[in-house]
């Protein structure tokens, strides 16, 4: 088997890692199996090419092979823009803020939708906890192997500013900004971890679960709001920006990151930049200490995810059966609608990865409604169009019609064979019917309520132009991703692909174009009228006829 380069590298530190009463041996091994097995995955998006390259790689376990790396050219492109900060003259604490602004909210949110299924697995419990391997060395290689793609993903983000800050800036500035990224990663997964240990601790069975998942909605909220925080931590005088320090700048961690450059770059040693500048360095070192202290309770208390917990409240409650039957007249369809609605409800790891989307479209309307359109107050938004922001609550859209094929009862995919259904038609669109009443009606529901409180009942048919295209969408999100050709939940997890697709921008630009055909039909009399009528028709046309070939494929 072919040695892991990674592995290699960390047994230089293996004497340190015994001193923290981890064994490791035995955590290089269940290091080294994790890294193997992610190297043999089959991702469907690549194919049948692909899985025959991933089978003559296969024997030598090489984990660059996996679909993740292939992924990073992506996330390399995004970190590129970060170069418009970094070039911009040397107001260093303004630049570098945002430049770890923008690295903290595409790595946690990364961390938080692809890798809290890794933080919180429980899937080698059974083999691990029947050896004699104690927590800590557990918790270790769970960590490091988080921190393994951590690596690559930090890299892909930072390598292209780390090259500019090199030569605009000098070695002093690269120095600085690779050792802050390392702390930036320790902090990001210290917190993360700690966060979730809190909610294991106070909590168990199903509520544990459902919490974790409002913990990721929370999250992601919650770094969305603090990048706009930080946007608005500076004042611009004659067009330089300039911070006067109050009290809650120091609670945003991008500042600490930036303030390192002012002092040791630019001589400003004021009290303000100096405490900015330990936060830094100590608030990571402390978390990641507190971290490693905390393993062992955290997979303790992991055991708790494994339980069965309390009988489930979801399912065919009453409202459910007569919402089925409106909107699936035909009895096959309306059963995949049941069945659709309560694997939704009880996969653990589809909530993981599609809830973190969720609470970014609920978040991200309000945020460019902010960003754009509040600086002369609530009345000015009266009369304008910026009610069409209304579309970004269906950016979860292509990740969750994406996730609709997978599920950890992949096996029991054979009842598709064996059911009396001569056509997938019914599987497909009972599906994507109840996805799209499960999860991206609420938001969308939530949001119509308060874009008509702020900008007046006259919106009412822009809100229901919105709704039909938004449901037109649904239906041209699950052909793109081709759903049509296997069948929901019918697929291990670990065969997602990891990170982004040039499909899901495709389909993001494509919201953006539902959009401006609205903000153009909006500008003729009876415009949006006759918009709704187009709409009405295509979604007559997609949702009859936008699925599957009426025969099933084995």
């Amino acid at each position: 088997m072919k040695e892991i380069k990674f592995l290699k590298i960390l047994d230089r530190f293996g004497g340190l890692l015994e001193k923290l009463d981890i064994d490791y041996p035995v955590m290089r091994r269940i290091l080294q199996t994790k890294l193997l097995m992610d190297g043999r995955r089959a991702p469907t998006i690549v194919g049948k090419s692909g899985r025959n390259q991933r089978d003559r790689h296969a024997k030598d376990g090489d984990p660059d092979r996996n679909q993740f790396f292939g992924s990073l050219w992506l996330y390399l492109i995004f970190g590129g823009f970060t170069c418009l900060f970094v070039l911009n003259g040397d107001n260093y604490i303004f630049q570098m803020s945002f430049v770890f602004g923008i690295l903290m909210f595409m790595i946690m949110t990364s961390l938080i939708s692809d890798f809290s299924s890794v933080l919180l697995d429980v899937r080698d419990r059974s083999i691990l906890q029947t050896k004699p391997v104690n927590r800590r060395t557990i918790a270790m290689a769970k960590a490091l192997h988080i921190f393994y793609y951590l690596f690559f993903l930090t890299g892909a983000l930072a390598v292209i500013p780390l090259g500019v800050g090199l030569f605009r800036h000098g070695w002093g500035f690269f120095l600085i900004f690779a050792v802050e990224l390392v702390l930036m990663d320790l902090l990001i997964i210290a917190l993360t971890a700690m966060l979730y240990l809190l909610v294991l601790r106070l909590l168990d069975g199903e509520r544990l679960k459902d919490l974790i998942n409002y913990v990721q909605i929370g999250l992601t909220i919650g770094i969305a709001l603090g990048y706009q925080l930080l946007i608005r931590v500076f004042d611009f005088i004659d067009l330089q920006a300039v911070i006067q320090f109050k009290w809650w700048h120091f609670l945003i961690p991008p500042i600490w990151f930036g303030a390192p450059y002012e002092m040791l770059l630019q001589g400003d040693y004021r009290t303000e930049i100096a405490v900015a500048s330990g936060l830094a360095v100590l608030v990571p070192v402390i978390a990641g200490v507190i971290y490693l202290l905390m393993m062992p309770s955290m997979e303790k208390n992991l055991q708790k995810l494994a339980g069965p917990g309390a009988s489930q409240r979801e399912g065919a409650g009453r409202w459910v059966n007569r919402l089925a039957r409106v909107l699936c007249p035909e009895g096959q369809e309306r059963a995949f609608f049941h069945f659709a609605w309560r694997m939704m409800a009880r996969e653990r790891e589809f909530k993981l990865k599609v809830y973190p989307n969720l609470g970014f479209s609920l978040i991200f309307p309000p945020i460019l409604l902010f960003t754009m359109g509040m600086q002369d107050g609530w009345a000015s938004l009266r009369g304008t169009q910026l009610h069409l922001f209304i579309y970004g609550c269906a950016l979860l859209m292509p990740s969750l019609v994406w996730m609709l094929r997978y599920s950890s009862n992949y096996k029991a995919s054979w009842i598709y064979r064996t059911a009396p259904v001569s056509s997938s038609i019914p599987i497909q669109r009972g599906t994507l019917t109840a996805a799209v009443v499960r999860l991206l009606l609420p938001v969308y529901a939530l949001e119509a309520v308060g874009f008509m409180v702020l900008f007046g009942a006259e919106i009412i048919p822009d809100l229901l132009a919105a709704g039909l295209g938004l449901l037109a969408y649904a239906v041209i999100c699950f052909a793109v991703v081709d759903n049509k050709s296997t069948y929901p939940f019918s697929e291990r997890f670990e065969a997602a692909q990891t990170g982004l697709s040039l499909k899901m921008i495709g389909l993001m630009l494509m919201l953006a174009v539902f959009s401006l055909l609205h903000y153009i039909a909006a500008q003729f009399s009876f415009g949006v009228l006759i918009y709704i009528a187009l709409l009405l028709a295509a979604n007559w046309f997609l949702w009859l006829r936008g699925f599957g070939s009426p025969k099933l494929t084995g």
